[in-house]
């Protein structure tokens, strides 16, 4: 049996655990090993990319980054998460927020050792990205548009930090860049519809407080038919290998996703719109697997 002690400093990781979104960063962590391996650096030996200390520096630095990030990120919305996702915040609320920003100061000096064994120039990256998260928080976040762009950038940049180091500028990274950007620009803008509650409430300016339900709808359909087209664009134009399996289910399921959005009129239908788009983006981290198999083999 566990002591009364013990259980509750393991309540207390499993809160720390969610308020940094362990399982979010795992997904990042594989996401850019992935993406160097594959697409990043495909004409370079498996072994080499993986055992490569420069990127490991990078991806930790992308790690403690994004985890201090989603610290300072709840630390603002504590109020707002309340309303939207009670049931999140109590467990969230087993740690202090004294304890919070502690951690969020020590992730951001980890952030900065890690980038600091790859470059000078590294350490100034991180530096400004986690300003920039910082003022996201702060101001960004709650302005309609700009936020919704600032916050689909800041999720992109930690694989802006793997292309810069690898410099590889090929066609087909970009057309994957902007895919992704599309697909996080559209969970940003459905995040705002399920939220709406808590931000009408607490006077954030996001687009559907401002603009409106149905215009949000709009701008959000006419970010997934640009979704779409560069999913079709990435499958006839670029070799991709058995990756555009995955691009024709993302197609199917974003025709399905505007379907259910103009029925849509309700949280738990929001919900479910935000759990399709989180899937895509999932599925399509592990489907960059099928982009071409046997040559990665003959890389080993």
């Amino acid at each position: 049996m566990l002591s009364r002690r013990q259980k509750h400093i393991i309540l207390k990781f499993f809160s720390l655990f969610s308020v940094v979104r362990g399982y979010n960063i795992l997904v990042i962590v594989i996401a850019q090993y992935l993406a160097s391996v594959y697409i990043f650096a495909h004409d370079k030996p498996v072994k080499s990319v993986l055992l490569d200390l420069n990127l490991l520096m990078l991806v930790l630095a992308s790690s403690a980054t994004i985890a201090a990030g989603y610290i300072i990120n709840n630390f603002y919305d504590s109020e707002k998460d309340l309303i939207n996702k009670p049931r999140k915040t109590m467990l969230d609320r087993l740690v202090s927020q004294n304890t919070k920003l502690s951690f969020y100061f020590v992730l951001n000096f980890l952030a900065a050792v890690f980038a600091s064994y790859v470059s000078f120039k590294a350490v100034m990256f991180f530096a400004f990205y986690i300003f920039a998260i910082w003022f996201y928080s702060h101001r960004l976040k709650k302005q309609p548009i700009t936020g919704n762009i600032v916050s689909a950038t800041l999720t992109v940049t930690p694989f802006f930090a793997i292309f810069i180091y690898y410099q590889n500028f090929e066609k087909v990274i970009f057309a994957h860049a902007l895919f992704l950007f599309l697909l996080v620009s559209m969970r940003e803008l459905t995040k705002d519809l399920e939220n709406i509650k808590g931000d009408l409430a607490l006077n954030y300016r996001t687009v559907p407080v401002v603009y409106g339900e149905i215009t949000s709808k709009l701008m959000l359909s006419v970010v997934a038919v640009f979704t779409i087209v560069t999913a079709i664009a990435l499958i006839l134009f670029f070799k991709i290998g058995y990756m555009y399996y995955f691009f024709y289910l993302s197609v199917m399921l974003l025709v399905v996703f505007l379907l259910i959005l103009w029925k849509s009129n309700k949280k738990t239908h929001y919900l479910l719109l935000h759990n399709i788009l989180k899937f895509i983006i999932v599925l399509g981290v592990f489907s960059i697997l099928l982009i071409d198999i046997s040559v990665v083999l003959n890389r080993i």
